[in-house]
């Protein structure tokens, strides 16, 4: 099979990491600790976790909040058909069935074990907690969780830390 150009596959785990964007470039604002925005971040992360280019990554990300899919719900409800033409609009077309039907299930698992993100972070005390939970949902490796651990733990294991040192 032939590359497709303007692909770029990230050859491992450390470079995809250093390749994702941080939630500050797209406006995410973690340190409000809101379930909405925490969301965008996850959502934002299962899209980098794949190897493909950032800018292909972050227009997937621009297409998906600006139709407003923004909560576990409203991924739900836009089903796979929607979420694939969105995918593919940003030209994350190599991704794009195999991505709509991981951003459904884990949507679904995440409602279904935890209600919400913010539960999942509360019910695990610690970073290496939630990076094991998170790897428990089909489709979230260790790339995907270390992503989401670099900008959610200096904001919410913090504060957990130092209230237990209290």
């Amino acid at each position: 099979m032939q590359p497709v150009e303007g692909w770029a596959v990230i050859a491992s785990a450390g470079q995809m990491s250093k390749q994702a964007s941080n939630a500050r470039h797209l406006r995410i604002d973690l340190s409000s600790r809101k379930e909405r925005e925490i969301f965008k971040w996850f959502l934002a992360c299962l899209l980098f976790g794949r190897p493909i280019q950032k800018v292909i990554a972050e227009q997937a990300y621009s297409e998906l909040v600006a139709a407003q899919l923004t909560s576990p719900d409203a991924i739900l409800r836009a089903g796979w058909d929607r979420l694939v033409y969105l995918l593919d609009r940003a030209h994350y077309v190599r991704y794009d069935f195999s991505t709509a039907t991981k951003l459904l299930e884990v949507c679904r698992d995440l409602k279904r074990g935890y209600g919400t993100l913010t539960n999942l972070l509360a019910q695990a005390r610690t970073a290496s907690t939630l990076s094991r939970r998170l790897q428990e949902f089909k489709h979230i490796g260790p790339v995907t969780a270390r992503i989401f651990l670099r900008e959610i733990r200096p904001i919410w294991y913090r504060r957990s830390a130092a209230s237990r040192r209290h």
